[in-house]
């Protein structure tokens, strides 16, 4: 496509089109090896957001193993992760609809190994030895909160045993090698798991049974991630005891750093089954770790702490594994979708595998991240990815300066990145600029720059998003009078913030977002129940924070059109806190718009709803901003407009 001339910003047609989204494009996950075979997971929104896992073999051949309607995911802590397993050819994986435990064997139908119980399971692995599945078992037999163990599953007859129980909360059960020892991490409420983690192990005899555990690491200031063994029975893990996550290793009772560096090799576990290390001899270790939101490959010598990055052509690397002089991973880039990859160690050969959608984009039509560093509230330093509007199509009238839309990231103990976003180059393409906040308390800036939201959630992360399109602003890079911010789950509750308690932005969109945090220390579920007690303040004694920084509390001083997106079946966010802020709008005589999905729960997966989300934003921007999309869009109803 030719230059057409001068087009006003969000008038600019692309071809990076909502439909291209959701029939194109396809979630990426957990990677497992299996012999010479390799395994992913591929959540399918065409498919009603089906999890499917996918095997490729030596000779190239691609095939799903788990056959429609099977779909391989866990509700371990609501989000899952680590759902599946494969041990010589056989599927272990938890079936979304009932939860029970499934084998696939080769050429054979799925048939459930667990009863029909309110058990789920979750970062499943195989003691071959003994013939069981080990995973993390969440028991909702009785009411209440459910109690979470470490178990084991015998495969023949479905018998559930609890090895390690008594704690809140476990992750990470891992047999070493030579299956003498077992490890995994712990924790108890208050904490998260990037707050305070403890390491153990214990011995394991020839029944399965264990022997006294002993505390390896950790505590309430201590966050561990990923125990490991590695081939010559030596324990590591991550840990951030430096005030980074670094990756330490344990021999003959002893502790020390493999390396010191002011960069972050772990990663916040809202999932289970995470993986950014793995060592590959009894000296050597393969690993990623994330600098200023950009991520490296390396090779890691485990006695010197020597290290070489790996050159590749992403910038953001997850679920590493290694077969001989091949790793595989999920990689992605600014231009480069998230890809199922696996590099050659000895030929420095990159294959890709799979990719989350196949790129035939034109690279005049994609904007690149700028890594953007400004000032904040009490001097400190705030970071985030802008993306200038960008298509090869159009240029803007001189003297415009393009809307601005702020993405405020869920969590909010989480992090943006710069991988390729379909969802940001949306905006880009039709002449909106996209601010990429990754605000204090985000994660891949050490534990100093994620505590800065102990106690702050709903002023520090207000105060940076804010500050950063007000940056933007006073650099002459975007207009200060159409500005507009979004966000989900978390990110809805800052976006929500930001609208209530300041007055820069004049739009904004609330994806399954929190309007009312006591709300959601009351009802939500087990995992994230005493969370807000390090975000906002131990609840009910602090209620008066809840009240404060509450914006359902505050709707009087919301002045600007917003939009609500809400999945109805939703247990983290229910939908009733999204309609008592619309019903608020409503009577203030505010533009609002509010539009709710059946069959949705927290994150929308159905490519239907997704489609008809993303449109709909972008018009309700056009009709607050007064410009006229070039795409034909369903209309969205809009009160008081």
């Amino acid at each position: 496509m030719e230059r057409t001339g001068a087009a006003a910003y969000g008038t600019w047609k692309s071809p990076i089109t909502s439909d291209l989204i959701v029939s194109e494009t396809i979630g990426l996950g957990q990677i497992v090896l299996d012999g010479e075979d390799v395994y992913w997971q591929e959540m399918r929104p065409s498919e009603g957001g089906r999890y499917v896992v996918v095997r490729q073999t030596p000779d190239g051949t691609v095939e799903d193993v788990n056959p429609p309607p099977f779909n391989a995911r866990t509700r371990v802590h609501e989000y899952g992760g680590g759902g599946y397993t494969v041990y010589r050819g056989a599927l272990f994986f938890s079936n979304y609809t009932d939860q029970r435990l499934y084998r696939i064997d080769s050429g054979r139908e799925p048939r459930p190994v667990t009863p029909e119980l309110p058990l789920r399971y979750a970062d499943l692995s195989v003691d071959g030895t003994r013939n069981r599945v080990l995973c993390v078992c969440e028991d909702h037999t009785e009411p209440g909160p459910p109690k979470n163990t470490i178990a084991a599953v015998d495969p023949e007859t479905g018998e559930v045993v609890h090895l390690v129980a008594g704690n809140d909360f476990y992750a990470s059960p891992r047999l070493s090698p030579d299956g003498s020892r077992l490890a995994w991490l712990t924790w108890n409420h208050p904490d998260m798991p990037w707050d305070g983690t403890e390491l153990w192990t214990a011995p394991v005899d020839e029944t399965g049974r264990l022997g006294d555990p002993e505390r390896v690491a950790g505590g309430p200031t201590e966050s561990i991630f990923q125990p490991e063994w590695g081939p010559d029975g030596s324990l590591y893990f991550i840990s951030d005891r430096s005030g980074w996550w670094n990756i330490h290793r344990r021999v003959n009772g002893e502790t020390t750093p493999v390396l010191k560096m002011e960069a972050d090799f772990g990663l916040p576990q809202w999932v289970f089954g995470l993986s950014t290390y793995q060592p590959i001899s009894s000296d050597r270790l393969i690993g990623s770790f994330t600098r200023e939101g950009i991520w490296r490959l390396a090779r890691i010598d485990a006695t010197t702490g020597e290290m070489e990055n790996l050159r590749i052509p992403y910038t953001d690397v997850a679920y590493i594994r290694v077969l001989k002089d091949h790793v595989y991973f999920l990689g992605a880039s600014h231009a480069e979708p998230r890809s199922v990859v696996r590099l050659d160690l000895m030929k420095h050969r990159i294959q890709v595998l799979k990719r989350a959608f196949e790129n035939t984009i034109d690279p005049g039509y994609l904007s690149a991240p700028e890594p953007a560093a400004f000032p904040t509230t009490g001097d400190q330093i705030a970071h985030g990815f802008f993306y200038r509007p960008k298509n090869k199509a159009f240029e803007p009238p001189e003297g415009e300066k393009p809307p601005l839309l702020v993405f405020s990231h869920g969590g909010p103990t989480a992090a943006s990145s710069a991988a390729f976003n379909l969802m940001i180059q949306y905006w880009t393409s039709r002449g909106i600029a996209v601010l990429d906040v990754n605000y204090g308390g985000s994660t891949g800036y050490g534990r100093e720059y994620r505590e800065r939201l102990r106690g702050n959630w709903g002023v520090v992360d207000v105060d940076d998003c804010t500050n950063g399109a007000r940056f933007l602003v006073n650099r002459g890079d975007v207009d200060g009078d159409r500005l507009a911010i979004r966000g989900g789950s978390a990110g809805g509750y800052t976006t929500l913030a930001v609208l209530t308690f300041r007055d820069l932005f004049k739009a904004g969109a609330s994806y399954f977002g929190v309007s009312d945090p006591e709300a959601l220390a009351k009802e939500t579920h087990k995992f994230e129940s005493r969370y807000l007690d390090g975000l906002i303040g131990p609840y009910p004694e602090r209620r008066d924070l809840y009240i404060e920084r509450a914006p359902i509390h505050s709707a009087h001083r919301l002045s600007c059109p917003v939009i609500f997106l809400q999945g109805l079946e939703d247990e983290i966010v229910p939908a009733n806190q999204a309609e008592k802020m619309v019903e608020i709008l409503k009577e203030k005589g505010i533009p609002v718009a509010y539009l709710a999905f059946e069959g949705e729960q927290h994150g929308f997966r159905r490519s239907e709803n997704i489609k008809r989300a993303l449109d709909a934003e972008f018009f309700f921007y056009a009709r607050i901003f007064g410009y006229t999309p070039a795409d034909s869009i369903e209309p969205v109803p809009i009160a008081n407009l």
